[in-house]
């Protein structure tokens, strides 16, 4: 039996070059059980993100909202890619996450109904910018 060889469309060409640009506050990622009614200081300030499951609320918003008695990740930074990207079209996270992944950097994607957004812990930002940009990202500061 011949094998045959599959060719990834990412052999055929290049990861898309994307403008990005990095938001000015520190986010908090917060878990809370599934039943959990969302609360009001989780919805002040320039992103959130709420995602419920079975298992839990998870809540993405602004660290400095986020009350010191309540579980939760601090520290990460936000990238956001800038324009709107048809649901169609393939391998935006990928030109992301993967130049990241070769460079031992963690991230957490977020995707709307128009861009996506990446959030790095604060430690690793400026690195995970370098990364990015030699990869052929632009990224607004």
């Amino acid at each position: 039996m011949k094998s045959r060889r599959i060719i990834m469309k990412e052999q055929l060409e290049p990861m898309k070059k994307l403008s990005l640009s990095l938001l000015p506050h520190k986010y908090a990622v917060c878990q809370f059980h599934p039943d959990k009614h969302i609360p009001y200081w989780a919805l002040l300030g320039d992103f959130v993100s709420l995602t419920r499951t079975p298992e839990e609320l998870s809540i993405v918003c602004q660290q400095d909202n986020v009350p010191d008695d309540i579980e939760a990740e601090r520290g990460w930074c936000c990238v956001q890619v800038q324009g709107a990207f048809d649901f169609s079209i393939a391998g935006v996270n990928a030109s992301l996450a993967i130049p990241l992944a070769q460079a031992d950097i963690s991230v957490l994607a977020i995707a709307t109904y128009a861009t996506d957004y990446l959030l790095i812990k604060e430690e690793d930002v400026e690195r995970a910018l370098l990364v990015l940009e030699q990869a052929g990202h632009s990224i607004d500061r």
